[in-house]
C-alpha cells in the first residue's frame, strides 16, 4: 500500500488487529498493493512545522508470494454479497414486534 497516499488508512483495534486500506476502495489487491499509476493517489500533505508523533501509521504487510489475489477477494466479496439479503430479512424479521408477526399470521390462515 501506498501510505504516502492521502486515501492511505490503517486502523488498529484493541486485539492488536491492523487493518489497512483505501478508503475510495480502489486497492484491487488490498492490503497489500495499489493499482500501478493510480489515478486517486493525492500525496499526503502535513502542515509546517509538525512534528510526527508516536502513532506512526504501521509498515504495510508483506504480500503473500501467490498469485491471483484479487481474483480470490472478488470471489470472497461474491460469497458474502449473495448472504447478505438473507441475513438482512432474518434481522428484519427478528426486529418485528411480536403483534405484527401474530397479525401476519392470521392473514396466511
Amino acid at each position: 500500500m501506498r501510505v504516502d497516499c492521502k486515501h492511505y488508512e490503517s486502523r488498529t483495534y484493541s486485539d492488536g488487529e491492523v487493518v489497512q486500506k483505501c478508503q475510495l476502495d480502489l486497492a484491487p489487491e488490498a492490503p497489500w498493493r495499489c493499482p500501478d499509476n493510480c489515478s486517486a493517489f493525492e500525496p499526503r500533505l502535513v502542515g509546517p512545522g509538525w512534528v510526527q508523533g508516536s502513532l506512526v501509521p504501521h509498515a504495510p504487510e508483506q504480500e503473500p508470494p501467490a498469485e491471483g489475489v484479487a481474483e480470490l477477494l472478488d470471489d470472497a466479496e461474491d460469497i458474502v454479497n449473495a448472504v447478505v439479503p438473507d441475513a438482512l430479512d432474518e434481522v428484519e424479521k427478528e426486529q418485528r414486534p411480536s403483534w405484527w408477526r401474530r397479525r401476519i399470521g392470521r392473514r396466511r390462515a
